[in-house]
């Protein structure tokens, strides 16, 4: 079936329609499955194993978290490899150097386990677990028809995003979602249609099983007139505060179990304990249970007493990094809303004895919702749509966009990353957030290199100074010592504000006089990628060149235009030889394949001498003059069974690495010995 699927020749758009259209209505039924499921486990332990506990009568419901937790630790006993690929973090790893690809077993896994988790009562959320289990379910239909690594990219980020359209009701919302979080902003025509086209779908699919209702329940408010939005500014910074002192609390709860409670006790062990304080904390207050949108909806209708809302968000702002940290799985998109639902009606209590304003509590309970969504999520811009898809009230779109854009401006000066890479940084991964970057980043400086610079003395005066200017082609100069260090720059704008008094100072002013003494210079060995960035942060055209060995003397330049210039190329060579590599599976399973005259792609063992050592370290385009599109574990490139992926400047080559290499016939032969 899949071989007559891609003999069917349509244009490469329609394909992504098609595929984003299956991909969403399958990361739909996987929501809505995974929705289901919770429902089930929570009356099956709830009602039915809490049965079992009859002695213990109402006290029953304290075992039951502990109970999740248990069932939880002794499947990441017997699974711990699929068991640390959690959440959000494994698609942005599956879709940045994976190809997309993430297996069947991680899917299957981390669907049971965060619906133990919730179902037996831990208050965590469904999302990122759902994200991971759309994504999957995208990356397997994307392996069975035999997609590219750039589509199964694409439409893996898309079954991620759908999934969370679907189990919050919110298509805009999961299309920002896949873009800020999974695909780092990377935004084009096609990625766009696909992740469109798949939310629209899984949420659709979401209305028609589940119903077209938001799970809050709420009567329309009103958000107040311009004269009180300064109080959404003063909502906002707290909101921030309270969103960074939760990513270090987790932070600090995870360095506290692993450095110190892990020491003195197993991790079965500790989860128990977890999962009974849980509980303790739930037999006294219900609404803490489970994904908590019972208690949210408690809240918006003033159901609840300040003094337990107050103690409902302590509740959950220490349980769930307790939870997540100790081994449990779930999200933090729910608990997100929790906070934030309960900090907006107790801020809304305060505003009449502070500022002596009558507000609705409503509408600073929705709002204060989207600004924690976003702070503690790093989700600015689909967290804004979010509440909005869930009010679909468009009088809220103005404060709620302060209130969460002063949020996110707080979080970002303080923690910098999202909290998704700060979590992968920490198990050692580094990204770029675009294919730019990633290409960019195995060029060097060196490679680009312009000798021809505008060296001057800085003794030098300035008659010889202008005379130089009107000969050269050059628009920038750069002045240096006796010693030949490089001390300063000097450009046209430097020397137009003299040329009015030039008659007056040409015998009394130097080079040096004139020149700008802080020069931002790179190394030979600098990516192309810090380079850019440089540009983008400075208003100049070139950059002069030094050595690592003598980083006070200039070996050249490194113009802006070369940089793009380099980029342009790089990108059409990957672009080719990404088509013929597609290509390559439908037809002939030679190793040797001709692109155009004089160009092939070739698949090679990798050498023993660069085993250990990172794409960059290598040098491969250097010393043989070709590019690694992709990177495949053992078996030929035409084995579908094996992992396949497009890697970047920091991968470490393994001793069972096939590399599939794209360049000149006369390079190609160069690695002949390779084999």
């Amino acid at each position: 079936m899949k071989t007559k699927i891609k003999e069917i020749r349509l244009p490469e758009y329609v394909n992504i329609i098609i595929y984003s259209l299956l991909i969403g209505i399958a990361a739909g039924f996987s929501a809505v499955l995974f929705h289901k499921a919770i429902d089930y486990f929570n009356e099956l332990f709830f009602e039915k194993t809490a049965s079992g506990f009859f002695f213990l009568g109402a006290l029953a419901v304290i075992v039951i978290p502990a109970l999740g937790m248990i069932i939880q630790a002794l499947m990441s006993n017997f699974f711990p490899n699929v068991a640390k690929k959690k959440g959000v973090g494994e698609v942005i790893k599956a879709v940045s150097i994976r190809g997309g690809f993430i297996s069947v077993k991680t899917t299957i896994f981390h669907f049971f386990a965060p619906v133990i988790c919730i179902g037996s009562g831990n208050t965590v959320g469904p999302e990122g677990p759902a994200a991971l289990v759309g994504g999957g379910v995208a990356s397997k239909l994307t392996q069975y028809l035999r997609l590219s690594d750039a589509q199964r990219r694409v439409l893996t980020a898309a079954g991620a995003g759908a999934a969370i359209a679907a189990i919050f009701n919110t298509p805009l919302g999961g299309i920002f979602f896949a873009l800020e979080v999974i695909l780092f902003n990377e935004i084009q025509a096609s990625t766009f249609s696909a992740l469109i086209l798949s939310s629209v779908m899984a949420s659709t699919v979401s209305r028609t099983l589940l119903g077209n209702r938001s799970v809050f329940h709420f009567v329309s408010p009103s958000a107040g007139t311009y004269e009180i939005f300064y109080l959404y500014i003063i909502l906002g910074i707290f909101a921030g505060g309270f969103s960074i002192a939760f990513i270090k609390y987790t932070s600090g709860i995870k360095n506290f179990f692993n450095n110190f409670a892990l020491k003195y006790m197993p991790r079965w062990l500790l989860m128990t304990i977890v999962g009974l304080i849980m509980g303790v904390c739930g037999y006294f207050y219900k609404e803490i249970f489970g994904v908590g949108y019972a208690g949210i909806n408690s809240v918006l209708s003033g159901s609840l007493t300040w003094k337990v809302v107050l103690i409902l968000f302590a509740m959950k702002f220490l349980l769930v990094p307790m939870i997540l940290q100790s081994g449990g799985y779930g999200g933090t998109f729910a608990p997100a809303l929790f906070m934030g639902a309960c900090f907006g009606y107790l801020f809304a209590l305060v505003v009449p004895f502070v500022f002596g304003v009558h507000v609705d509590k409503t509408a600073f309970v929705l709002i204060s919702m989207g600004a924690f969504l976003g702070g503690i999520n790093s989700i600015p811009i689909a967290s804004i749509l979010m509440i909005f898809e869930m009010t679909k009230d468009y009088t809220y779109i103005l404060p709620l966009m302060l209130a969460v854009v002063i949020t996110i401006i707080i979080v970002q000066v303080v923690i910098k990353d999202s909290v998704h890479l700060r979590s992968l940084y920490e198990q050692g991964y580094r990204f770029t957030s675009t294919r730019k970057a990633n290409i960019l980043g195995a060029i060097t400086v060196a490679d680009i290199l312009v000798k021809d610079t505008a060296v001057i003395p800085e003794d030098i005066s300035i008659m010889k100074l202008m005379s130089i200017l009107i000969n050269s082609p050059h628009h920038t100069f750069y002045t240096v010592n006796k010693e030949g260090k490089l001390t300063g720059t000097i450009t046209e704008n430097d020397i137009r504000p003299i040329i009015l008094e030039y008659e007056q100072v040409r015998e009394m002013l130097v080079a040096r006089d004139i020149a700008r003494k802080e020069v931002i210079k790179v190394f030979n060995t600098d990516s192309l990628d810090q380079v850019m960035k440089l540009f983008e942060n400075y208003p100049v055209d070139e950059f002069p060149v030094t050595s690592i060995e003598e980083p006070e003397k200039i070996i050249g330049m490194v113009l802006k235009n070369d940089v793009i210039a380099a980029y342009n190329k790089e990108n059409l060579k990957h672009n080719l030889a990404e088509g013929f590599a597609r290509e390559l599976k439908l037809f002939d399973k030679a190793s040797f394949t001709k692109v155009a005259d004089g160009f092939a792609i070739v698949e090679r063992k990798i050498k023993k001498e660069l085993i250990g050592k990172s794409i960059a370290e290598s040098r491969i385009r250097n010393t043989y003059g070709l590019e690694v599109l992709m990177i495949k574990k053992e078996g030929s490139i035409y084995d579908n069974k094996n992992e396949m992926s497009v890697p970047d400047a920091g991968y470490v080559f393994s001793p069972d690495d096939v590399l599939l290499l794209f360049g000149t016939d006369e390079n190609i032969a160069k690695t002949s010995d390779w084999e």
